[in-house]
């Protein structure tokens, strides 16, 4: 059997590598420089090794292994096609399907009689069906469901995290009948360790996977809503937090910015089909807006407490520690530190960031933001510990937390009387 990944990053890596284990794997990603990157053993996701990727690395592309590529015409004469594409969201909060699109274009041509196309994707229930099989259909000029056949599997991976890898976290499986269904199912069998789960159909795996996070969603904006009162209140929400878990069935979430590609993303996935079909999901959306506007809460919270202490604001020297959406990832896709760093500006502070594990040409790319390396030369009048990398914890970092500077927490990473404010 030979597979085709189309997309090699965060998600389509992992499932790369382990389906070369077993399979001939090609491995396409238009971008050239990824793929480049790959061949010499170096992931900037940080999501494997160079020892692992060299393991399976096959520059035949013939035979088990994993051939890399960004020419698509190595896709050729592929079974199985598996989309690991972005699905982003437009500046409005709708779908951006066209990654999704294109890649379903991309494979519409090389398709033939018996060939599966199996997405990762997330998406809204139906997308698979309403969207992407008609291109399938329209470029290949076969029949869906009597020619070729599609399934959906939603990815599930954890960016960052070394403890649920691919294999560990049991896979949502679904195909577009009984049969292929069924085949689907064995073919994630025998790479995914922890087991699978076959879903009745492509809608319901797509619904599964859409609700996983819009879950998360809603429960960390309640904690964030809890934080917002509290504040006004003048009690700290961690200790409230602390109170009330010691219920059993307390749910013990935590404040927070909420960013990142899933969490952040797929709340407005569910609610444009829910309002397609005439329904307003007021909780999704409520809980959306809330987590929204926690970026720019902590920087006014940031101003309030460096006015209190005598600070003056304008061209005061603010320091932010980290602007990748979570610790210990490279990935700053829909991060929510640059709504702080924007907050601050906007007061007329100067704001630099520093983050070692962050791609620096990425930021300046997305965010227009130079990071800066050397964090001695300027005597900064508040720090904010925005991202808990294990590395802010180090020695280098900690000499910041004095009593002379203002210093917000807004991980709760640290244990220091000189701790001003926490989230």
């Amino acid at each position: 059997m030979k597979i085709a990944i189309i997309g090699l990053g965060y998600v389509g890596l992992p499932l790369a590598l382990e389906f070369s284990k077993k399979y001939q794997v090609v491995g396409f990603d238009i971008n050239k420089k990824r793929i480049e990157q790959l061949k010499n053993g170096i992931d900037r996701t940080n999501e494997t090794t160079s020892i692992e990727i060299q393991k399976v690395l096959n520059k035949d592309s013939i035979g088990k292994g994993l051939f890399l590529t960004n020419n698509v015409d190595f896709i050729k004469s592929s079974q199985v096609y598996i989309v690991t594409v972005p699905t982003p969201i437009t500046f409005a909060k709708t779908p951006d399907l066209r990654p999704l699109k294109n890649a379903s274009k991309i494979i519409g041509e090389y398709l033939v009689n018996g060939d599966v196309v199996i997405y990762e994707s997330t998406v809204y229930p139906g997308c698979t069906e309403e969207v992407c099989v008609p291109i399938l259909e329209n470029v290949s000029g076969l029949v869906f469901n009597k020619d070729f056949f599609c399934g959906y599997s939603p990815e599930r991976i954890n960016p960052g995290d070394k403890l649920n890898t691919l294999t560990k976290i049991k896979k949502v499986t679904s195909g577009s009948n009984t049969t292929i269904a069924r085949k689907i199912d064995e073919l994630y069998k025998s790479i995914i360790t922890a087991g699978t789960h076959l879903a009745s159909s492509i809608k319901v795996a797509e619904a599964s996977k859409v609700i996983e996070n819009a879950q998360r969603d809603v429960n960390i904006s309640f904690v964030n809503e809890l934080a917002l009162i509290f504040d006004r209140i003048g009690i700290d929400t961690n200790e409230v937090l602390e109170a009330a878990a010691t219920k059993w069935n307390f749910l013990h979430y935590k404040p927070g910015l909420v960013g990142g590609h899933c969490i952040s993303v797929d709340p407005y996935y569910l609610a444009y089909k829910a309002e397609e079909l005439g329904y307003h999901p007021a909780v999704l959306l409520s809980g959306r807006r809330v987590n929204d506007q926690m970026g720019q809460f902590v920087g006014a919270k940031v101003i309030k407490l460096m006015i209190n202490k005598g600070f003056v604001i304008k061209n005061s020297n603010i320091l932010l520690l980290g602007i990748t959406f979570k610790e210990n990832c490279p990935d700053i896709r829909n991060s929510k530190i640059i709504d702080i760093h924007t907050e601050l500006l906007s007061y007329g502070a100067n704001v630099d960031v520093h983050d070692p594990i962050a791609e620096k040409d990425e930021v300046i790319s997305q965010f227009d933001i130079n990071l800066i390396e050397d964090i001695n030369n300027i005597d900064y009048d508040a720090v904010i510990f925005a991202v808990a990398h294990d590395n802010f914890l180090s020695e280098k970092f900690q000499y910041l937390v004095t009593d002379k500077r203002i210093i917000f927490d807004l991980k709760n990473m640290l244990d220091s009387p000189y701790v001003d404010g926490r989230l």
